[in-house]
């Protein structure tokens, strides 16, 4: 009887577009006992595991979802037990029934999520682990977070039907302990954590998709409200909000107009301040396979003008009211005397045609993709500071940008109750790449402002907008803690800093004048940018966090230096190569795929990273 009911199960769970894949095939030798763990967002969540999972296993349940009668109706043929993760003879009666040799299903977070996304991780799988020397099998499912069935995501991400729901059940972990670690426990938890954010990395990153592409996708996920209400996602100081339509059909419209005096694959630069012209021009460029170059108009005519050459750009985008109010006309005329035509966006809407008006919302309406591209082709160039000397070309791919909003998802996930306020300019990879696409491919909403220099401004905003997510450096947190009243900041859950270490009065003023806790990230422009984090499940003062996922890293040994090495990275956000100065438009990429980050840092036992020195 019981497999019969799994086998119904199985049929109305395919019906309603579950799928399941295994990393071990059936006739591969499963271990004589284990531990299933595996993420949890819905009341569906140990229904579809019972459908699927083979060897039996126990399922380990939370009060509320034990005592859930539509739970145990469905797991009647199923073999259940009432767990508590903090209670000791719960724990005990597991490591007995794992030393039978059975199998047990635990759901770590010890509750459903209320993010989609990973809470924090109870002991108990890894005294287990410890006592038994059974391995851990993570399984991620992904889905169950957009179906009626998770309440507890409700109004944080679009719930619809009949989601998409899939299922991944990885090859048996055996865990290591090494006797001389002096919190044995606290690393066991850390490794079911991991384990589960790598499942999680896996399933959401799609490798094969470009940032016009995958823009598309968001759009049609995040893109309403309700049946007929357009989500307004992102605004900038016009205070004029834009929804997913609008902004997707001024892409096509003014990647229309760029393509008619641009070639497929040319890199065009951009000077633009953070406005949603800006990400509307970008995303314009790149759905006709044209490469935005995103310029430090900061450092000067001359520099400007040498990273054009650099990235063999022939045209610039641009605004005459931006260059006026940032007195660039010296860059400007710089650019022209270099031959470098101009392009000013307030030009470019008196030549739009009715035809290519129909054309980008007929292009809208079909959600086309104009020009096809590669996940593996340039999706932008940006440049160093040039704090190593002359400014080099940073050649990013699509997949580059794509994989690292992945991994800072896995330190934190943003909702789309949340409203991210990006100072930062996008020329910079900490502000494009994670103040601006990290949150709008998470769905959250996205207020651009100019200047983090502004600082009584900025702290009005957050006041009146009710900002819940930031990012910014150490200087800007420092002046922002000086400068505005506590109560600016009350609906502030998190604020993410970067490109310049913390310093502890930073973090001090900002958690004690103003209540938030402030944390440090770590990463550089060739890495998409972010390497390493902490968040409020592992934070650790004073240090840069732990690894993301996928990266593999090696310490280099450095002469004079002892218990430290040089932080040497490899993954899928490492850029594709440089662009140098005395060999212009010639792509030279990384060796062997690792990049050398020139940061001398140690490693604790927890995976904590921490800078003691830098090579360079």
């Amino acid at each position: 009887m019981k497999d019969f009911v799994r086998f119904l199960l199985r049929c109305a769970l395919r019906v309603m577009k579950v799928r399941v894949s295994f990393q071990l095939d059936e006739e591969e030798a499963w271990p004589e006992k284990g531990i299933y763990i595996s993420n949890h967002a819905s009341w569906l969540d140990p229904v579809i595991l019972f459908a699927f999972l083979p060897n039996n296993p126990v399922f380990l349940l939370h009060a509320k979802l034990y005592r859930n009668k539509w739970i145990r109706f469905f797991l009647h043929y199923a073999e259940t037990m009432e767990f508590n993760y903090i209670d000791v003879t719960d724990t005990k009666k597991v490591i007995e029934l794992i030393n039978q040799n059975r199998y047990c299903l635990m759901f770590p977070e010890g509750c459903m999520t209320d993010t989609g996304d990973i809470m924090k991780i109870y002991e108990a799988p890894a005294v287990v682990v410890d006592r038994t020397g059974a391995p851990l099998i993570p399984v991620w499912i992904s889905g169950s977070e957009y179906s009626p069935f998770a309440p507890e995501t409700k109004g944080k991400v679009p719930h619809r039907p009949f989601p998409k729901i899939k299922v991944k059940v990885a090859a048996p972990e055996y865990v290591e302990i090494n006797d001389d670690l002096k919190r044995q426990r606290d690393y066991l938890r850390d490794v079911t954590y991991h384990l589960l954010n790598k499942m999680r990395f896996e399933m959401n990153f799609k490798s094969n998709i470009t940032l016009f592409k995958n823009f598309v996708r968001i759009s049609r996920i995040y893109g309403k409200e309700g049946l007929f209400k357009r989500r307004e996602f992102v605004e900038d100081i016009n205070r004029k909000p834009q929804t997913y339509k609008d902004v997707l059909l001024k892409s096509y419209v003014l990647g229309q107009k760029f393509a008619q005096k641009t070639a497929v694959g040319e890199n065009v630069g951009l000077i633009l301040p953070n406005m949603v012209a800006t990400l509307v021009t970008f995303l314009g460029l790149s759905a006709y396979a044209r490469v935005p170059v995103m310029l430090n108009f900061s450092l000067g005519a001359p520099i400007v003008v040498g990273m054009c050459k650099t990235a063999c750009v022939k045209r610039v985008i641009t605004s005459k009211a931006f260059v006026l109010k940032a007195k660039l006309e010296e860059v400007i005329d710089a650019l022209k005397a270099a031959d470098i035509k101009i392009t000013y966006l307030e030009e470019v809407p008196k030549t739009i045609t009715l035809k290519e008006k129909l054309t980008g919302l007929w292009y809208y309406k079909i959600k086309k993709i104009p020009v096809e591209q590669k996940s593996s082709d340039a999706g932008v160039i940006l440049f160093t500071s040039g704090s190593e000397g002359t400014p080099k070309g940073v050649v990013l791919s699509h997949s580059n940008i794509i994989a690292n909003v992945n991994q800072t998802r896995s330190f934190e996930q943003l909702t789309m109750e949340d409203l991210l306020f990006n100072s930062l300019p996008m020329f910079h990879s900490f502000g494009m790449c994670v103040g601006t696409f990290f949150t709008i491919f998470s769905g959250a909403r996205l207020f651009l402002f100019p200047s983090p220099l502004l600082y009584r401004t900025i702290t009005e905003l957050l006041y009146e907008l009710k900002v819940t997510v930031m990012a910014a450096t150490d200087t800007f947190y420092k002046s922002y803690a000086n400068i505005s009243h506590p109560h600016d900041f009350r609906h502030v859950r998190l604020c993410y800093a970067g490109a310049e270490a913390v310093k502890q009065e930073t973090r001090d003023a900002v958690s004690e004048r103003l209540g938030v806790r402030l944390m440090e990230a770590y990463g550089t422009t060739e890495c998409s940018p972010v390497l390493c984090g902490n968040n409020m499940l592992f934070n650790k003062f004073g240090t840069l966090g732990k690894v993301a996922p996928a990266i593999d890293y090696r310490l280099e040994a450095v002469d004079g230096i002892k218990g430290a090495g040089e932080f040497v990275v490899r993954g899928p956000n490492i850029m594709k190569g440089y662009l140098y100065a005395d060999n212009p438009g010639v792509l030279v990429p990384v060796e062997d795929g690792w990049y050398h980050t020139g940061d001398v840092v140690q490693v604790d036992e927890l995976g904590y990273v921490k800078i003691v020195d830098r090579v360079k």
